[in-house]
Formats: structure tokens, sequence, C-alpha cells
């Protein structure tokens, strides 16, 4: 069954919202927007939340799909888990999607759950992670990567670590047992080309050292966080590596622990020397956002007045010059024939135009509290009762054009209408 989510009236949306809002938490909405029959629990259709949340973003990783899902779900019903796997086919070109729908139409154990996002093109991993965060439902949701190169055995060590209960972990800074919000995984031995090694030790050494959270690994995609973290960091850009950064800076525990890591047994990496740069561009955006993203005047406003400062000082000084040297004797001095003057002015204008940024700046903090409601629908289906509670989506960088395993007896695949615009690349 193909359901026409582009074709959905704002109006109809709204009241299917409003709707939820006096819903129980297992009793889900179906494609019409009206209230479903209510089910018993492990019937198709029941909501109940999962222990465990696994995002898996992918982009032409067909040949290792089906293994990973095997995997994920032995190691979870070994440890009596119930978990959901979201796929995320970020823009490929083979038949990804086709193996996401397949594992997404086997709901015969509703307390191993797949489901899969399809987007338009490739807009990115914190795109894709983004995506499967704004649907995820479990308590405690993990991202890996789909090339086999982490190992679903690993699962249960970030469990731990997140629920205290392990008592060998080894996390930074949090002693045995410290219950974590944020486990990062730390790839000590990679099975990487060193062009690869080397540029990523080297860009964790300084991630660490300009924000103060002691990493490995920031760049590890093997990652757990409790649902409430992911709830307060906005991704967008390249930003996914930076999460335990983003979450540190308001005030959640962040911790490692070591984990296995293998040679990539399908496919090819999908990043490249290019990243490097952007790397330290985004390195720059996170500093500045962690640090001043709530005070923005306090950084250009501060630069602005020491920029306004010394070309006060240069002007009167050039000022006390040009009256003591027509007062006494000897050759007066010309103010534009100095070099210093005309620096001594710059420094007054940047020093000037500084603090007006950041004026404007702070109006636009101020200002942003615009959402977008890009996949609200799938969140409502997913929390039910709670969808009034969750806060808004973050700002969305992709579009969506399918989606398999929402909706209840639907068929393995919703498409939307690809006529339909989307969102812009931002």
């Amino acid at each position: 069954m193909n359901t026409d989510l582009a074709s959905t009236s704002p109006a109809a949306f709204d009241a299917a919202v409003h709707a939820t809002e006096r819903l129980s938490k297992n009793r889900p909405i179906g494609n019409d927007g009206s209230l479903m029959t209510q089910q018993q629990p492990g019937e198709a259709g029941d909501a109940t939340t999962p222990d465990l949340s696994i995002v898996v973003p992918a982009m032409n990783e067909e040949d290792s799909l089906k293994t990973l899902h095997q995997r994920v779900n032995e190691v979870c019903k070994a440890n009596q888990k119930s978990v959901e796997i979201i796929f995320i086919d970020d823009g490929s070109t083979d038949a990804t999607w086709d193996r996401m729908c397949e594992l997404a139409s086997d709901d015969s154990d509703r307390t191993h759950l797949t489901r899969a996002i399809r987007f338009r093109r490739n807009f990115g991993k914190a795109a894709a992670l983004s995506a499967g965060f704004s649907v995820a439902r479990g308590d405690i949701v993990l991202t890996m990567d789909a090339d086999l190169q982490d190992d679903p055995n690993e699962i249960p060590r970030f469990i731990e670590a997140i629920q205290g209960t392990n008592r060998n972990q080894n996390t930074d800074k949090h002693p045995n047992g410290k219950k974590l919000d944020v486990v990062s995984g730390w790839k000590r031995v990679r099975h990487d080309p060193w062009h690869k090694v080397l540029p990523s030790r080297v860009f964790n050494a300084m991630v660490s050292k300009l924000t103060g959270v002691k990493l490995h690994d920031h760049n590890c995609g093997f990652k757990a966080y409790r649902r409430e973290v992911l709830q307060e960091v906005d991704l967008y850009g390249e930003r996914h590596r930076f999460i335990p950064v983003l979450a540190a800076a308001r005030g959640w525990r962040v911790g490692e622990i070591e984990v296995l890591h293998h040679p990539r047994e399908h496919g090819v990496s999908k990043y490249g020397v290019s990243r490097i740069g952007k790397g330290f561009l985004d390195l720059m955006s996170i500093y500045l956002v962690t640090g001043y993203g709530r005070r923005p005047l306090h950084l250009i406003g501060s630069a602005g007045l020491v920029c306004f400062a010394l070309g006060t000082a240069g002007m009167f000084y050039l000022s006390a010059r040009w009256v003591i040297s027509r007062i006494g004797e000897g050759e007066p001095l010309h103010l534009h024939a100095t070099a210093i003057f005309y620096y001594c002015i710059l420094a007054v204008l940047l020093g000037a135009q500084c603090v007006l940024a950041g004026l404007i700046a702070e109006l636009i903090v101020s200002a942003s509290a615009a959402r977008d409601r890009s996949l609200r629908w799938l969140q409502v289906f997913n929390h039910g009762a709670n969808a009034s509670a969750d806060p808004a989506l973050p700002p969305a960088s992709y579009s969506v054009s399918a989606v398999s395993g929402f909706q209840p007896n639907s068929g393995p695949a919703n498409t939307i209408d690809e006529s339909a615009p989307g969102e812009s690349d931002s």
C-alpha cells in the first residue's frame, strides 16, 4: 500500500498531531490520522518502546546489510534486549534500498523491528543520523557503520557503560560503575590505510585539546547515547563527529570504551582527503558554537572593542604629536603622511563593525526558534501520546523520498510523491 504523504494538507497534519495527544502510548495512528484499534503487546502495530535503537547510515552497502542485520539481532536476542534497527539510505545508487525494504518487511518478531528511510540524494552522514534520531524510540540509541567494520558484539558493553553496570569499563574521567550519557568507541587498533589513520589521530588530538573533551577517537562512528541527549543536539554539515563535544557542552557525561575494528569486507570507503579540510573548519565552528553559541557578542564584540581601543589610543597619540609639533620648533607633523594614521582609522572602523556584527548575531540567536517539520509524521506515529512532549525536530538538511517498516500492514515501502518539492541542502 503506497501512502502519498506529500498530498497531506497542513490542517490534516495538525489534526493528526492533536489527536495523538489524547491517545495512549500503545494506540497507533492509521494512514488517515484516525485512531487504530487497541492491540495487545506483540501484535502488529505495537508501539512498545524498545530497549535499544540502532541507527545505521548506509550508501552503496548492499552486500553487507543482511549480515549486519543478522549479527545485530543475534547479539540483542542473546542479551534479551528488544531492538529497532533504523537503516538510512543516503542516496545509494545500487540495490541498498531494496535490501533495506526486504529486511524491514519481516515483522514476525515485534521485539526486533527493522525500519528504513530513503533520501532523494546523498545528503551526508550528519543528515542521515539526524533523520534516524528523529524517529528512534529506544531509551538508548546506538550508531554504527554499515560496512561491518564495527563489531555488533560490542553492543552490550555500550549498554553497560550507559547504565553504569560494567565495573571494568575504560572511560575517561569516569570511574568504574559511573553512569554515562554518551559513550564513544575507541578503535585503538585500526584496519585502515595510514593516510586515513594519521590525519585522524592528529585531528583527534586537536579536538581534545581545544574542546576539553578527552577522547581518543572522536571520528569513530560506533557510539551510544541516551535518547534525551540527542533531543538537545542539532546535526547538520559534518557535525556528527562532534556530538560528544556538543553533549559535553550542555553538561552530559561523556566517556569512551575500547572497541574492536575489522577490515572492510565489501565496498569502498566513502571518505577521502577532502574531509580533512572540512574537519578543521567544522572544529572552528564547534569551538564557536560550544563556547559562544549563546553569547556571540562576547567573542565578536570583544575583538571589536580591542580593535576600537587600539585605534582610538593611536588617534589620541597622533593628535598629541600633531599639537606638540606645532607648538614647539621643528617640522610640523602631517597626519596624512604617516601610515599609522590610516591603520588607526582602519582599527576604529573594524572595531565598530565587529561590535555591530556581534549585536546582529545576538538578535539572530534570540530569534532562531523556527524548526523544520520534516519527518514529523513519523515521530508522531512512533511516540503516540508522547508526541506532544517531544521537542521540535532539528533543522533538516535532507529530503526523504520513501520509508519502510513504519506503517503496520502497509507493505514493504511507503513512497512519498517524487514530484513534491524537497528541502534545500543547507
